[in-house]
């Protein structure tokens, strides 16, 4: 059978499979098996596969997702995300479009100590929305930047799903999580801007509230300094533990753990049913990313018995196309991707194709990774099944439509895309940290 025969088997039979609904973890299990009886050796290849399954999820670079996990379960069942958000409130005064631009910035934060998307726009648009709603705030200007922050949140380290991606694509997974902070706060700024911009050009979007007479500046900064700088400070522990060399990303990921669980007791805030509650969660999260794992380490290998990944990396290359074409040909892919799979799923079916290629040419891996986490970033918030547009009507008032969720994302997609041209076009924005750092 050759090449093409294969690829028609393998991408049509998960199409037809995932079509059925049935979960990307499951839909991979069957074509796996399927693939390992034609491309692997029958009862040989079925056994191959068992052996990928314990080896991928015994991999060592894989534990600091469940750490990373619990740091965001952690700091969102204990209440102690709901603090740093009154922090916010109390420090941030006059500036136009002040309730979204609290709602960027304490998500930046929150990036910098959750692992999970979606858990940040969930929280900020339960506590956030309903009040920028009841404020007079259009609809778009309210819903916007959460979902948009929420995004950032796969940028700035902790991530899980840049340590699956670092991990699945064999990249340096300690120099991906740093590399991705410069376009993460890069977002954040170019965000706010955009805020305070619409909301000086048209103040009934975002109407100015009645402030009280604020108070002194050591009650404005105590709240920050008591409720968010611990939390910044666990954000340091992890990257600088990472980039001095003093811990592996395991290490610094269960530092980090450790150090959310210490600030949630320290403003006893922890209690038994929500520590519990935060392991639950936790478990669930790593337990689904770990078996989609086993479903990328064999459908990687099927592919390569059965010639589908040198034969189309082998066609791409004989094109004659440069390296920067044949990136910008990779990253149009995931867009399109972005727009109707989820980000797991992305990194499952281009990866085993991608990353040859980008070896072979010869690109720098953290550049392309940084490039690859935008594109999924973009991927949660494009129509028409974008996750955080989903998480955003699950807590959005019945009133609010899909329409409207789907406007209100746009100029953050927007957003998005030109970091990515950015970090293109001038690729130190991904490498200038880490190279920084390894010297």
């Amino acid at each position: 059978m050759g090449w093409v025969e294969a690829s028609l088997i393998l991408f049509g039979g998960l199409i037809a499979v995932m079509g059925l609904g049935l979960p990307v973890a499951f839909a991979f299990l069957v074509l796996n098996t399927v693939g390992a009886l034609i491309f692997l050796g029958g009862e040989v290849g079925l056994a191959q596969l068992a052996r990928n399954a314990v080896q991928a999820v015994a991999s060592f670079s894989l534990t600091p997702i469940p750490f990373f996990v619990l740091m965001g379960e952690v700091l969102f069942h204990s209440g102690v995300a709901m603090k740093a958000i009154d922090a916010f409130a109390v420090l941030i005064r006059r500036v136009p479009g002040r309730l979204a631009v609290i709602a960027i910035v304490a998500g930046t934060v929150f990036s910098a100590i959750s692992g999970s998307t979606i858990a940040t726009t969930a929280l900020l648009g339960s506590l956030m929305l309903p009040i920028m709603l009841d404020r007079g705030y259009e609809p778009r200007m309210a819903m916007g930047p959460i979902m948009g922050i929420g995004g950032v949140d796969m940028l700035i380290p902790p991530s899980a799903l840049t340590v699956l991606l670092g991990s699945l694509a064999g990249i340096s997974i300690s120099g991906l999580l740093v590399a991705g902070i410069v376009p993460g706060l890069m977002l954040s700024v170019l965000f706010v801007g955009f805020i305070v911009a619409r909301a000086l050009a048209d103040p009934a979007a975002a109407p100015s509230e009645p402030l009280e007479p604020g108070p002194g500046a050591w009650a404005r900064w105590r709240p920050f300094l008591v409720h968010v700088l611990p939390l910044i400070s666990i954000f340091a522990l992890v990257v600088g533990a990472m980039s001095a060399g003093w811990a592996t990303p395991t290490e610094a990921a269960a530092l980090g753990a450790a150090g959310t669980i210490l600030a949630a007791a320290a403003y006893r805030r922890l209690t038994a049913r929500n520590l519990m509650q935060a392991l639950i969660g936790t478990v669930a999260i790593s337990g689904t990313i770990l078996f989609i794992i086993v479903g990328a380490t064999t459908f990687s290998q099927v592919l390569s018995f059965s010639g589908a990944t040198n034969g189309i990396v082998g066609l791409v290359a004989g094109q004659g196309l440069s390296a920067a074409e044949i990136v910008i040909g990779m990253m149009l892919v995931l867009l399109f991707l972005g727009c109707f799979v989820d980000q797991v799923s992305m990194m499952l079916v281009t990866l085993p194709f991608f990353m040859p290629l980008v070896q072979r040419l010869g690109i720098d891996p953290i550049w392309f990774g940084v490039m690859f986490l935008i594109c999924m970033q973009l991927g949660l918030l494009t129509p028409p099944f974008g996750l955080l547009l989903y998480t955003m009507k699950g807590v959005a008032p019945p009133t609010i439509t899909m329409q409207q969720i789907y406007a209100a994302s746009l100029p953050y997609v927007g957003f998005g895309v030109l970091v990515l041209a950015l970090v293109f076009f001038f690729p130190p924005l991904a490498t200038w940290l880490p190279g920084l750092i390894a010297k």
